[in-house]
């Protein structure tokens, strides 16, 4: 593929299998794009956004293979939590203890599962952090208003206290309700990174926390300059990235001013396969901020099925014809 300013990109579409099923699929499509000066990035909208949502996400694709270069760090590794899909208490425990992790992010309002659930698995959770560990809980807008206060107020009890309740309800409008009735803090996610204008959540009074995104928001530098325009404290979370990606939201982590919460950088536990020969797997409950994107072993990527591969090479190619600066 060739961008608009003549850059010649080589795409290498890949299917990687998920330990669990989690926002729904068990397989993460994704591209890889490599560019002529060695640089590499993950292009990897979810499949259900069309090429007007996917935009950002190629922006923060070509900054990565092509440059500006990253900001300078302010820190050399990036605390992050564990997240805990909607899994069983049992697999629940055992995935935060195996991880590290201080901090667990809980998937909580699962469709088809019950009040009941998300508190047996928030308490396995608590168990397993042990004294001073930090629960937060992620609803992805699944919530009414007073659903969300009243699973809120029990699962904060369930957690002996929660560091945050994420994206409660669907709208900036029912998070500031929400924020209004609840004494745990509330981050917005969704209506951040999906919204048009970004700095509704302040205006509205909506939110605590702000969680950033950076292929949603178009890069470092551009998640940079918004996460300067929200002033709320940040967390840097993934968007189920490979461990190419992953290296942008670490860029983003580490050149933020402050960096007051662990960051849900921590996901490449979720896949079965990775697209470099050594994952960007936490240690002691921290990852390292990289100068660049790991470069893959190409030869042994997972592949994907021609037909998918086709469906990516053409949304690829749809989606930069709305680049024209590139």
């Amino acid at each position: 593929m060739t961008t608009a300013g003549g850059v010649e990109l080589r795409a290498h579409p890949v299917a990687l299998p998920m330990r669990v099923r989690f926002r729904g699929i068990t397989t993460r499509e994704t591209l890889l794009l490599s560019g002529p000066d060695g640089g590499w990035s993950e292009f990897c909208p979810f499949v259900e956004y069309d090429d007007d949502e996917a935009v950002p996400w190629l922006r923060c694709a070509l900054e990565s293979a092509l440059g500006p270069a990253w900001p300078a760090p302010r820190r050399t590794s990036v605390p992050v939590n564990v997240t805990v899909p909607a899994v069983d208490p049992e697999q629940a425990h055992a995935t935060v203890a195996a991880s590290g992790a201080r901090t667990a992010k809980v998937k909580v309002a699962e469709a088809g599962q019950t009040r009941a659930d998300d508190l047996a698995r928030v308490e396995a959770v608590r168990a397993a952090l042990g004294p001073g560990g930090r629960v937060r809980v992620d609803a992805n807008g699944g919530w009414s208003v007073d659903d969300a206060v009243a699973a809120v107020r029990e699962l904060d009890r369930a957690a002996g206290g929660l560091e945050y309740v994420e994206q409660p309800c669907r709208t900036v409008e029912e998070l500031a309700a929400v924020r209004r009735r609840v004494d745990v803090p509330v981050a917005a996610d969704e209506s951040i990174r999906r919204a048009s204008d970004p700095l509704r959540v302040v205006e509205a009074e909506a939110a605590d926390v702000a969680v950033v995104k950076v292929a949603p928001l178009g890069g470092v530098a551009a998640s940079l300059r918004i996460a300067a325009e929200i002033g709320l404290p940040c967390v840097v979370s993934s968007a189920v990235e490979s461990s190419v990606g992953l290296a942008a939201g670490l860029a983003l982590a580490g050149a933020l001013p402050e960096l007051p919460f662990a960051c849900g950088l921590g996901t490449t536990s979720l896949l079965a396969a990775d697209t470099v020969p050594e994952s960007l797997v936490p240690v002691d409950g921290a990852l390292p901020v990289l100068p660049a994107a790991p470069g893959p072993a190409v030869g042994t990527l997972p592949a994907m099925s021609p037909d998918r591969a086709t469906w990516w090479l053409d949304r690829v190619a749809r989606v930069l014809r709305k680049v024209p600066d590139r």
